[in-house]
């Protein structure tokens, strides 16, 4: 019989999958993760026992397994999703943290919070209403936020008398959309989570369909986390200047390896000042190492006294990223106060915060056709749009689509420290999208 120790031993050898969930109110996002968590056993008895309590209070037959991932009083009693709610949950293959985020348009700012780190995007619709406004946007959002992998959840197919064609026609539709916005892989799943149709166990009303269920994908898709194969980038967190009698010159930077390899005795560049130097020692652990990678935290130490602080970023001098001090990105507005041309902001990039100002935002995007509003003057809360930000300071920035991490920033209101937009840096979508431009007098309701 296995351990308790060797299970948990396994877990931990398994890889790591990170997905959000999205889809318009009502089409089921919290009730299918409920039968996720349910149906793979990833649910502990009392909160299963407090969920059947509530349920029954409401005279329902059988548990509402959306009252699992719907936390807040407010949800449980306008029965939708409001804020973003994280899941932890493990099977014998991978291990998993899941967003359940909001399908409400207003809260779709959730859904960049959500989607910002994910892996994979599962999105929802309604097998009755087919692919609407919200589905869009949410795929705009995944394409934007450069997530790899979209599943397309066809949810309700019991409504619909598990027709084929009814299926068929919406992964027909949301896979052009999609497509045309440079997501590179897109799985349609048909399911009812309420029944539990193809989330979990194979569904016996579809024998038409061949291919995975939910949970089968999100076991076995693909998920690559090598940071290292990108250039090495060190933003520094920490200078160490201990001063002892121990260690009288020992000055070393701390941070975490945003991505790539460091290795000792490679040239580096020091930005945004241009040095140059060449790593003398790397610490981890309390040991001396010959080479480190991403994510791993470590202390660096260089061959020359170069004046570096927090912000500072270490990058090898054969391929730096390029310093600027006009960034030219697409933001998603998050804060309720708008964002308008001529704010004074601060930046934050990595360990970085400098001051800046909005110089323009050039366009906003609508995405349920994907047109761009020219010159709308200001963003407000759900917005995307492009903007021209110019620093104080100079920024090594890559562009999004080469780094997640290091391609992406925040900008923050000075006076309360409040987040206002998170930007992703270089161009907005893989595959361009349409540049019709609407007049306007036309509405441009997001």
């Amino acid at each position: 019989m296995t351990s308790t120790t060797e299970q948990f031993a396994d877990v931990a050898a398994t890889t790591l999958l990170r997905f959000a969930t999205a889809g318009s109110v009502d089409d089921g996002k919290s009730t299918l993760v409920g039968r996720l968590l349910h149906d793979s056993k990833s649910v502990l008895t009392d909160q299963l026992e407090a969920v059947e309590r509530v349920s029954a209070s409401r005279g329902q037959d059988a548990p509402d397994l959306a009252l699992l991932t719907d936390g807040l009083r407010a949800e449980r009693e306008q029965g939708i999703t409001i804020d973003v709610a994280y899941r932890y949950f493990a099977t014998a293959r991978r291990r998993f943290i899941l967003a359940d985020t909001p399908g409400h348009v207003q809260y779709t700012r959730n859904m960049v919070t959500g989607a910002s780190t994910a892996d994979l995007a599962v999105v929802l619709v309604d097998a009755r209403n087919g692919v609407i406004e919200q589905t869009r946007r949410h795929a705009a959002v995944a394409a934007l936020l450069r997530v790899p992998h979209v599943v397309l959840a066809v949810n309700k197919m019991d409504l619909v008398g598990y027709e084929e064609q009814v299926f068929a026609k919406i992964a027909e539709e949301f896979t052009a959309y999609a497509s045309d916005l440079g997501v590179p892989e897109i799985t349609a799943i048909p399911i009812s989570a309420l029944a539990g149709d193809n989330v979990v166990e194979p569904s016996a009303h579809m024998d038409w369909y061949g291919g995975p269920t939910v949970l089968e994908h999100l076991e076995t898709v693909p998920v690559s986390h090598d940071l290292t194969a990108c250039p090495a980038r060190f933003p520094v967190q920490y200078v160490i200047r201990p001063q002892t009698a121990e260690h009288p010159d020992y000055r070393g930077y701390a941070g975490q390896i945003a991505s790539g390899v460091l290795r000792v005795g490679e040239a580096v560049t020091v930005l945004p000042s241009g040095r140059t130097s060449a790593i003398a020692g790397i610490d981890a652990l309390g040991q001396s190492v010959d080479i480190a990678w991403a994510p791993q935290s470590v202390t660096v130490r260089l061959a020359d006294d170069i004046d570096i602080s927090r912000g500072d970023l270490i990058a090898p001098s054969v391929n730096p990223p390029a310093t600027t001090q006009d960034v030219i990105a697409t933001v998603c507005h998050v804060a309720d106060q708008p964002l308008s041309v001529g704010a004074r902001v601060l930046l934050k990039h990595t360990t970085r915060t400098v001051k800046a100002i909005v110089k323009e935002i050039p366009s906003r995007l609508t995405l349920d056709d994907l047109s761009q509003h020219p010159n709308p003057g200001q963003l407000v809360a759900n917005d995307i749009g492009r903007v021209v930000v110019r620093t104080a300071e100079p920024l090594a920035l890559d562009a999004y689509a080469d780094s997640r991490r290091t391609g992406s920033f925040l900008l923050i209101d000075p006076a309360d420290g409040t987040t206002l937009a998170a930007g992703m840096a270089g161009e907005s979508f893989a595959s361009q999208a349409r540049t019709t431009v609407q007049a306007d007098d036309e509405g441009w309701d997001f």
